[in-house]
């Protein structure tokens, strides 16, 4: 019997499909603003090594790996969708109102910017063959294994009770603390706290994050997988989170430091973004927005503390995306509200909830982090032992633009006194 499918709802999925690609290109531009212009091109280069390693071992593994067949008692599943051939005939999904390979799609988009989260951490020091290994192999090992866990519903913390609406944790929590493995391996950039790495491009990193804010609507969105009530309540509570941490981590910035900074606003709106991903689909408007404002502040607060500890979180990725990301989870236990036979009630500790679905979400966020952070140290420093991580020093010096692509994000040309350009 040939499968039926709600062609309202099938659009919806392909539509939102489409900005969630665009955060990556967006994300990388944001990151390329905020380095040093020798190494511009290099940040965007990683976007697109995260497009084409990530989508290749989706198809081939990574969906199976999320979404098969429980393997090992919630822990992974199997590969019986591998390649994903043939995904209709499948009674797994035999309760989607969308063609299952519409779904695939749209959470490959998810698991590649999952992986351009990451490369954050390695600006201006790793090589790009490395990055590619490193995310192809985390794309198969870490990010597969821990969305199992939270949003198949064989995953041992679904089956659990634990919230997690559009990925939180692989987005957050998992990239967040990859990246913090990542940097740790790699090491510090060289004389990066004498003030030279700062900034080249702040309107890049704009436009770069209002790319992403789109983009992130559509993540939300998306992941109700129908038209509904669901998807618009999501999109509303996306956009105030943003706006929430932005303010979040502008008032603290101002009072800590005496200035507002374009950087800070817009690297508080991402880690709103970042905190809702998980909760929007479970927050309504002024929780979302209570949400944003505190994972901005906190955000804002665990990038001072990193620089102060002297780790190189080069463009604060452990702050904005480990930080703001177990603060959604968390965040769920107490303000949460679920559709239960079509009415909203509430399930979090303040929404007249118990404190089980409070633990049960610290605990996923315990287990999210120390599972990514051993299973990427792992990977790394084997990448590290095989082939190297980090470019060479006066590779480092000259910049990762020239250095491993052999080209410039910008170019400057000087003609003689009198001529123009074409004569």
């Amino acid at each position: 019997m040939t499968p039926v499918y709600d062609t309202g709802d099938t659009a919806w999925i392909i539509l939102s499909t489409a900005p969630v690609l665009l955060m990556t290109p967006g994300l990388a531009a944001f990151y390329a603003g905020l380095v040093r212009s020798k190494n511009a091109l290099g940040m965007m280069m990683y976007g697109l090594a995260a497009i084409v390693a990530v989508s290749i071992t989706w198809v081939l593994v990574g969906f199976s790996l999320t979404f098969g067949p429980d393997a090992w008692g919630g822990f992974v599943g199997s590969l019986d969708y591998a390649g994903l051939a043939g995904l209709a005939e499948y009674a797994d999904f035999a309760g989607l109102d969308v063609p299952p390979i519409a779904f695939a799609t749209f959470a490959m988009m998810v698991a590649v910017f999952s992986a351009t989260v990451i490369t954050g951490a390695a600006a201006g020091r790793m090589k790009f063959g490395a990055m590619l290994s490193f995310l192809a192999l985390w794309s198969v090992v870490v990010f597969p294994v821990v969305a199992h866990w939270v949003l198949s519903d064989d995953g041992w913390l679904a089956q659990w009770g634990v919230l997690d609406f559009a990925g939180g944790s692989v987005v957050g929590v998992s990239a967040g603390a990859s990246a913090l493995v990542l940097g740790l391996v790699l090491g510090p950039r060289r004389n990066w706290r004498d003030g030279s790495n700062r900034p080249h491009n702040l309107p890049l990193t704009l436009v770069g994050a209002a790319l992403v804010w789109v983009g992130w609507l559509g993540l939300t969105a998306g992941s109700a997988l129908s038209a509904n009530g669901v998807a618009a309540s999501a999109v509303l509570a996306t956009h105030l989170a943003a706006v929430g941490a932005v303010a979040g981590w502008l008032l603290l910035e101002k009072r800590l430091t005496g200035a507002v900074t374009a950087r800070g606003g817009v690297s508080g709106a991402v880690a709103g973004l970042v905190a809702i991903t998980a909760a929007a689909g479970f927050l309504d408007p002024f929780a979302s927005l209570l949400l944003g404002f505190v994972a901005g502040g906190a955000s804002y607060l665990a990038s001072r503390i990193t620089s102060r500890l002297r780790l190189d979180d080069a463009l604060d990725v452990v702050a904005v995306h480990l930080v703001s990301g177990a603060i959604g989870l968390i965040f769920l236990g107490l303000f949460a509200r679920a559709i239960v036979n079509g009415a909203t009630e509430g399930v979090g500790l303040v929404n007249a909830g118990d404190a089980s679905l409070l633990g049960k979400q610290a605990v996923a966020v315990l287990v999210v982090s120390v599972f990514s952070f051993i299973a990427s140290g792992i990977i790394a420093m084997t990448l590290r032992a095989i082939m190297g991580l980090r470019v060479t020093p006066a590779g480092e010096q000259q910049g990762l633009d020239i250095a491993q692509h052999g080209e410039s994000a910008y170019e400057i040309r000087q003609y003689p006194r009198g001529t123009t350009e074409g004569q």
